[in-house]
């Protein structure tokens, strides 16, 4: 298979031998996104004018900051701090409380009920929701899957590479199979979902096996036993059923 810019990511995450080719991927998307905002990037103004407007979520900014560049986060903290001000100001001068009926006097509205048209709640929801490595990352990685489906119905050598793969976590599973009804012909999907469930209750089974062997070896007459496959098995359980490496430490600054 002759690699190129857009197959070569695929084909060293099928090669890994990580319990899911698509969490590799994506949290190589992630490290190589902080690397860029916090690399070069954030002395560009164009890249600055994105971040100040679309922020980052709680969850990257702990990944940022574990990063190590300090200068970089506090630029981007400033100039961040700058256009939210500016744009709470003009929320505020906009601002107007909103009516009850007489019926909702009567009901408790919970935030997470979505039912609030509250002007300014709505406005603070939606920074909430922002985040500029999440946006990079999740557009990055659905052009992967997209060459996934490509390179699994038009080149067997990469067919080959996903057949010997370890599976995919729940969420990603999730994904292939969303994708699969417009990305597969009618045919290839009758070639492609038995692999596919194959592949998955297989690699299931594997690690629950490797999780009971786990257990087992906590009981004294299996003190001499050879772990086998299963000394991570509970990071790599992890893995499967909720798509993240617990096992990995803080990606810093080189």
């Amino acid at each position: 298979m002759k690699d190129t810019i857009y197959t070569i990511p695929l084909t060293d995450a099928f090669k890994a031998e990580d319990e899911c080719p698509f969490c590799f991927i994506k949290r190589k998307l992630e490290q190589d996104a902080i690397s860029f905002i916090l690399g070069s990037a954030y002395m560009e103004d164009d890249i600055r004018e994105i971040t100040d407007t679309m922020g980052f979520c709680s969850a990257h900014y702990k990944k940022m900051y574990e990063y190590g560049n300090r200068l970089g986060m506090a630029l981007m903290l400033h100039t961040h701090y700058i256009k939210l001000q500016k744009e709470l100001k003009k929320e505020i001068d906009v601002f107007s409380p909103s009516s009850l009926s007489f019926l909702s006097k009567f009901k408790k509205l919970r935030p997470s009920d979505g039912a609030s048209q509250n002007r300014l709640g709505l406005w603070i929801k939606k920074q909430d929701e922002s985040c500029y490595i999440c946006n990079k990352v999740n557009n990055d990685f659905n052009r992967y899957l997209d060459t996934f489906f490509y390179l699994i119905t038009h080149n067997e050598e990469f067919k080959q590479l996903f057949v010997d793969c370890k599976g995919f976590c729940v969420s990603h599973f999730g994904d292939v199979m969303t994708l699969s009804d417009t990305n597969l012909t009618d045919k290839q999907k009758e070639a492609f979902y038995p692999l596919l469930f194959n592949m998955m209750q297989d690699n299931l089974k594997r690690l629950e096996e490797d999780i009971s062997w786990f257990i087992d070896k906590y009981d004294y007459k299996n003190n001499d036993a050879d772990w086998k496959t299963s000394k991570d098995a509970i990071p790599r359980g992890i893995q499967k059923l909720a798509g993240i490496h617990v096992q990995d430490t803080p990606f810093k600054e080189k």
